[in-house]
C-alpha cells in the first residue's frame, strides 16, 4: 500500500455526514428512492445462493438492510464512512433481527478492508456527490479487485430534479456549480454534476464487461406519492448544504436563506410538478480476475 492511500484523504463531502439531520435525510431518500424506482433490483439482477453484496456508502443502511431482509441466504455488507451513522445501521440490524448483514466504517475512497474475490455484487447509489473525478478510477479498480470472476457491479446516480419550481432550479443551480468550482464534477460549465453520461465509459475503462444502462423515472409532483420524501429530503439538503456554496463563494448565506424559503413555499404549490431522472449502470468481472495489487507491483503477496 503506498503512502499516499495510508494517509486519510480530505473529506470531499458537500455536508457533514456526521450530522443527525443528515442521517434524517438518508433514511428519507433510501426509501423514497428504492420505492420509486421499483424494487431492490429494478433490472433483474440474480444473485447466486449464499452469495456476499457490498454496499458502498451504504448511510444508515436502508438498500443494504432491506436487501438482507429480502434474501436472507445471503451476506451482506455496508461500509461508510460516518462511524454515528454506522453504529445506527448496526442498532437497525439489530432492533430486526437480521444476523445476515455487517456494517463497517470505512472510507470507500481508500482500499476496503476485505479480501480479493470476496462479493458477488457491489453496489452504490450517489456517491458522485462526493466522488472527484480522479478517484473514480481508483474505486472501480478496487471494486475490480473485490469481486469474485463474473460479479456484478451495479452503480445508480442521477443529475439534479427538472421541476417548474425557480427557486428549486436556482439551487441546484448552485450546487452543481459549486461542485464544478470544487473539482468534484464531470460537467465542463458546472450546468449539471456531469456522471450519467460517464458511468457506462468509467466502467468500460475500468476493464467491466457486458455493461449495461437502465432508467428510473420518479415523478414527485404535487399530489403524487413521491412528493412528501422528496419535499423532506431537499428541505433538509437546502439547510445542511448551505455551508459548501458559501464556502466557494457562489451565494450569501442570506441569499441561500432566501432562495431556500422561496423553493419551499413553491415545492408545497398544487400546480408543483417535479421528476428525478436516475440511471442505474451495471457491468460484470471478466471471467479471470485481475491480479492483486501486490502481484501488479511486483511484491510478494
Amino acid at each position: 500500500m503506498s503512502k499516499a492511500h495510508e494517509d486519510a484523504s480530505p473529506s470531499t463531502y458537500v455536508i457533514d455526514p456526521e450530522q443527525a439531520a443528515e442521517l434524517a435525510r438518508l433514511m428519507q431518500q433510501e426509501r423514497v428512492v428504492t420505492e420509486g424506482m421499483g424494487g431492490l433490483f429494478p433490472e433483474g439482477q440474480e444473485l447466486p445462493e449464499d452469495g456476499r453484496v457490498l454496499d458502498l456508502a451504504c448511510g444508515p443502511g436502508g438498500w443494504a438492510l432491506e436487501l438482507a431482509f429480502a434474501y436472507p441466504q445471503l451476506s451482506v455488507y455496508g461500509v461508510d464512512i460516518s462511524a454515528s451513522i454506522i453504529e445506527y445501521a448496526r442498532a437497525q440490524a439489530q432492533s430486526c433481527r437480521l444476523e445476515n448483514v455487517h456494517f463497517r466504517t470505512m472510507n470507500i475512497m481508500q482500499p476496503l478492508a476485505f479480501p480479493d474475490g470476496f462479493f458477488d455484487l457491489i453496489n452504490a447509489r450517489f456517491i458522485a456527490w462526493f466522488m472527484t473525478p480522479a478517484a473514480w478510477p481508483r474505486l472501480l479498480a478496487e471494486c475490480r479487485r473485490l469481486l469474485k470472476p463474473g460479479g456484478i457491479i451495479r452503480l445508480t446516480e442521477g443529475e439534479p430534479p427538472l421541476t417548474t419550481s425557480a427557486a428549486f432550479e436556482a439551487l441546484m443551480d448552485l450546487a452543481t456549480r459549486a461542485l464544478q468550482r470544487a473539482g468534484q464534477s464531470f460537467s465542463p460549465d458546472g450546468r449539471h454534476v456531469g456522471i450519467t453520461p460517464m458511468l457506462p465509459r468509467l466502467l468500460r475503462q475500468a476493464g467491466f464487461e457486458e455493461v449495461h444502462l437502465r432508467a428510473s423515472a420518479i415523478e414527485w409532483s404535487s399530489g403524487t406519492p413521491a412528493h412528501d420524501g422528496f419535499f423532506k429530503d431537499f428541505l433538509i439538503a437546502f439547510e445542511i448544504g448551505r455551508p459548501f456554496s458559501v464556502k466557494l463563494g457562489l451565494a450569501t448565506l442570506e441569499e441561500l436563506e432566501r432562495l431556500s424559503q422561496q423553493a419551499v413555499a413553491e415545492m408545497q404549490q398544487d400546480e408543483f410538478c417535479a421528476v428525478s431522472v436516475l440511471l442505474t449502470v451495471w457491468g460484470r468481472q471478466p471471467a479471470t480476475a485481475p491480479a492483486s495489487t501486490s502481484e501488479q507491483e511486483g511484491q510478494p503477496g
